[in-house]
């Protein structure tokens, strides 16, 4: 039965009591109608099919990053730097990084380890930022999409996706301590070695062992150098927002004057 025979038939039940106005009739067969299709659809708790809300999702990982907690401590780093060529010890060239093919003509030229001007390479003004570093994960898989699991252990994933297939780790801040100084970094390659390790990098596991003394982190000259150490010694690190990171050596880098780049 149509709406309009359901409509007519519910008004020809109506009451006809005498001198019945036309508007009660009318209100009547409405009721009848509304009590027939609710009997309808019984086992429907929404009948009239509303969809529901939309679910917020709050991501706020900043307090992820404040705790003593959020260190990763006693992790071995080695120094590695743009344009190096492969070794024993690193078989990946790193003329290109894992989210930059041009790596060393971006930046400008090779960040020769020892021949140095302060914290630049000797003979040129780095275009990109000197203090980098790389960590064993790439939320970016080989077939060019973010891996299956990068949206669930990335702390800020969604705060900062920009679409399929960019990298939301590139030009993240880091923090590294050794012996009462701290640098800041930002994260530019994959490595040491593996590309998957989220959960060290994310996580409270220990890197895995590999041929560098189970190293868990590379260092850019520039942050060897401002930590006096060498490659091969223990640091402590973590995640850190920009708002955080102070004025240094490693803030002359940016797009705007006096702003560190995320």
């Amino acid at each position: 039965m149509n709406l309009s025979s359901s409509l007519m038939a519910c008004l020809a039940l109506a009451p006809l009591a005498q001198g019945a106005r036309l508007s009660d009739r009318l209100e009547s067969a409405h009721g009848r109608f509304l009590d027939d299709r609710r009997g309808a659809f019984t086992s429907l708790s929404d009948p009239f099919g509303v969809p529901p809300l939309a679910k917020i999702v709050l991501e706020d990982p900043r307090g992820r990053f404040s705790g003593p907690e959020s260190w990763h401590r006693n992790v071995v780093s080695t120094v590695f730097w743009v344009g190096e060529l492969p070794s024993e010890n690193n078989p990946t060239p790193n003329t290109a990084s894992a989210w930059d093919g041009n790596w060393q003509a971006n930046f400008g030229g090779y960040d020769h380890p020892e021949k140095r001007d302060g914290f630049l390479p000797t003979g040129f003004v780095p275009a990109l930022n000197p203090f980098y570093i790389a960590l064993p994960y790439n939320d970016i898989g080989r077939d060019g999409r973010h891996r299956p699991e990068a949206s669930t252990v990335i702390p800020w994933f969604w705060e900062d996706y920009r679409g399929e297939g960019i990298s939301v780790c590139k030009d993240r801040w880091v923090a590294i301590h050794h012996e009462g100084r701290v640098c800041y970094a930002q994260w530019e390659d994959v490595g040491p070695f593996e590309t998957d390790h989220f959960q060290y990098v994310f996580g409270k596991d220990a890197p895995r062992p590999n041929r560098n003394q189970n190293a868990g982190i590379d260092l850019s000259p520039a942050v060897r150098d401002f930590l006096g150490l060498r490659s091969g010694e223990s640091v402590e690190w973590r995640f850190t927002h920009d708002r955080e990171v102070p004025a240094g050596p490693w803030r002359d880098w940016s797009p705007e004057p006096g702003l560190p780049r995320r």
